[in-house]
């Protein structure tokens, strides 16, 4: 069958942030799971690795001063400091996938969004929520790894967060991993069909073809097979 379009089939790369709570980890999880065509990219980080974290899994643990030397050679997509430990999304691979027609995921806050949107316009930005405040509060608490003072860092930071909000493509509310899961694949389903993705339209030959069969009014369909 002859198509009549030509699509870029360059891949979508996707930000994905929230806050801490917010479930934006187990969303992603689940989309890598599901979606064969994404990948995720996963950051490198300089701080202590937990308990329930698996290295080149969860981050690339490396530390301060390999993380400095990878920043001053320029090899991080964006980079940001928190709680005095640095985390980044290395560029290797990501536009080797990218040109490959997979989509790329980066889980970061805004600061790193920020940083690469600036650098790749096309990105789509999703912005998670929870449902409430109060549920936030409730998943942090429920967590049971938090201190009091690690709890108020991250109830501040997540107003900050949130004041971002505006700066996004998209926000998705997640009452659910299910629904928000699908949000999200329809989110990158719709990006992916915008009409500015379209690199050529063939029409010459279809519109020759529909003059001769309405001149000679064969209206069948078994006649009319563009």
């Amino acid at each position: 069958m002859n198509k009549i379009i030509k699509q870029n089939e360059r891949g979508a790369l996707i930000i994905i942030s929230g806050p801490s709570g917010s479930g934006k980890g187990t969303i992603v999880e689940e989309l890598v799971k599901r979606n064969k065509n994404i990948w995720l990219s996963i950051s490198c980080t300089s701080r202590t690795i937990r308990h329930n974290e698996t290295p080149n899994k969860s981050y690339y643990f490396i530390t301060q001063e390999e993380f400095l030397q990878k920043l001053d050679k320029g090899e991080f997509l964006e980079y940001n400091q928190y709680n005095g430990n640095y985390y980044g999304t290395p560029k290797v691979n990501i536009e080797e996938k990218l040109q490959a027609g997979i989509d790329v995921i980066l889980e970061i806050d805004v600061n790193g969004a920020r940083q690469v949107k600036a650098k790749l316009p096309e990105t789509i930005c999703v912005f998670v929520l929870p449902p409430s405040i109060e549920e936030l509060k409730k998943r942090l608490i429920g967590r049971g790894t938090e201190t009091r003072e690690t709890l108020l860092g991250r109830f501040k930071a997540a107003y900050q967060e949130i004041n971002e909000i505006t700066t996004y493509n998209y926000v998705v509310v997640n009452d659910t991993i299910e629904e928000a899961v699908k949000k999200v694949e329809s989110i990158i389903s719709s990006e992916k069909s915008r009409v500015d993705r379209i690199e050529e339209v063939y029409l010459a030959n279809t519109e020759e073809k529909l003059h001769e069969l309405l001149m000679e009014q064969e209206f069948n369909k078994e006649d009319i097979k563009l």
